[in-house]
């Protein structure tokens, strides 16, 4: 089962693994074709309306393999609004080779002619669209409703939302659906026949996190200031630079405001290393149960807690964040030596742990040099916790103990300290503008590796965590692929 927003994101990444659009469009036509063998006979008038994006150039590629029919290609609206490139190939392909194929620019023009289709192939919209039909895109579902024609549907009934299986208006009533890649949720609340096709998109488009996932970023126009997430890193005392590199990280990676909680021995200090960090000192030269109130207090203000950058590990530090999460009803990424507390937290916070393999033992996980065993083994753990893991290594490894995604980015200079400071920041970031805490995980780990493999190419050695920051928008951004 997968959802319009996450297909959009597994056919682009599928793209970036060298499977392209073009070439999932092909396999897509030629599914479609088969579903109309295994429903019209040779010689039956077969009828094909196509809207004006890749849904319809599904259906285009089709009519070039159904010569055993009487079949007619239909275009919904004008050749030159076409919205992609490959649909408009694909159109042009069929106008070059002389196959029936015509344009209907008026919707009053629509008629499914004489004498009416043994079969008609709806493929006016996919799963990336959702409302309420539009014209000429209405009447076609009205005039399919009034006739004896079985419909066959390329990938959703058009008007049926994908995910929902809800109508806002007038919608395609189909008699069977072929679906692509895996089933939509939408499906399960549709009277038709489903068939979902194998259309040659990889297992790793899933897997591997790529520049789909950017598809889960967005800022409205209209947007203001505190919309995109606030941020609360608490860390430091041993450590000032580190929280002070999660505080930057979380700016670049979109956060509106972020502030660091931290003992007032040395705010300052931190205070120091940027003038965009707002910190929100607490008494005293570490973090102790006694300041937890504030500090939790601080936090159900923000949208995330960042926890552990440069906390240290005293006894009494870590007392205080096993009752900070005890406190915290909310979302939190987990660094550091804040992580061995985890196991034994009795919270109701939504939490992101990131520990590398060493943090990952000592919170009583297991890990393999295995990539299979890895992720299997991380898997299992994230499903005992109860918490989503992002677990870093030469490939990072996420899950939320049911899907596995997998990071690919990143280099080996990256094992430099502080890296991990940076990602833990992006992830808080990423963990305010995306509701799915494994989602937020992925691009985290996406972007501080791009970022990273950035810094690389320019110092060609001697990569430093402070590096790292300024380059999270690219790799963050369409612009950086």
């Amino acid at each position: 089962m997968i959802t319009s927003e996450r297909m959009a994101m597994v056919d682009r990444n599928a793209a970036a693994l060298g499977v392209p659009r073009k070439q999932l469009m092909e396999s897509s036509g030629n599914a479609v074709a088969r579903a109309v063998r295994e429903r019209a006979d040779p010689g039956d008038r077969v009828l094909l309306v196509c809207g004006r994006g890749n849904n319809g150039g599904d259906a285009m590629v089709a009519a070039r393999f159904l010569d055993e029919f009487d079949a007619e290609t239909l275009l919904l609206g004008r050749p030159e609004s076409i919205g992609t490139e490959i649909a408009r190939e694909n159109w042009d392909a069929l106008v070059e080779s002389d196959l029936p194929a015509e344009t209907v620019t008026d919707s009053r023009a629509f008629d499914l002619g004489e004498p009416e289709p043994d079969l008609v192939v709806d493929a006016m919209l996919g799963t990336g669209v959702s409302g309420a039909l539009r014209e000429p895109e209405a009447t076609v579902a009205r005039a399919l409703a009034d006739a004896d024609a079985p419909v066959l549907s390329v990938d959703v009934p058009s008007g049926v939302d994908a995910d929902t299986g809800e109508a806002a208006g007038v919608a395609v009533e189909a008699d069977a659906v072929v679906t692509f890649h895996d089933e939509k949720p939408g499906l399960a609340a549709v009277d038709a026949e489903v068939t979902v096709a194998d259309i040659g998109i990889p297992e790793a488009a899933e897997t591997v996190v790529g520049p789909g996932d950017l598809l889960a970023l967005g800022r409205d126009a209209d947007s203001h200031k505190g919309d995109h997430g606030e941020v609360l890193v608490v860390g430091g005392g041993p450590y000032t630079g580190a929280p002070a590199l999660a505080a930057e990280a979380a700016l670049r990676a979109g956060a509106d405001l972020v502030r660091v909680a931290c003992p007032e021995g040395v705010a300052r200090e931190i205070q120091g290393y940027g003038p965009d960090l707002i910190v929100r000192p607490f008494p005293g030269e570490h973090l102790v149960p006694a300041h937890v109130e504030q500090v939790a207090e601080l936090a159900a203000d923000h949208d995330v807690a960042v926890v552990g950058p440069g906390l240290g590990s005293a006894d009494a530090t870590l007392e205080a964040v096993e009752r900070f999460l005890a406190a915290h009803g909310g979302r939190a990424v987990i660094d550091a030596d804040a992580l061995r507390v985890v196991p034994d937290a009795d919270t109701d916070a939504d939490l992101v742990c990131t520990p590398h393999r060493g943090e990952l033992r000592r919170m009583g996980g297991e890990t393999a040099d295995d990539p299979r065993e890895r992720v299997a083994l991380v898997r299992e753990f994230a499903a005992e916790l109860g918490h989503t893991l992002l677990v870093k290594g030469t490939h990072d490894v996420m899950s939320d103990g049911e899907t596995v995604r997998v990071g690919r980015t990143g280099n080996p200079g990256m094992t430099v300290g502080g890296t991990g400071d940076v990602l833990a920041g992006a992830a808080g970031a990423l963990f305010a503008r995306v509701d799915d805490p494994l989602q937020a995980a992925a691009l985290a780990a996406y972007a501080n590796g791009r970022a990273g493999d950035a810094a690389a190419e320019a110092s060609g050695g001697g990569l430093l965590a402070s590096d790292l920051p300024d380059r999270i928008p690219q790799a963050l951004s369409d612009e950086g692929e």
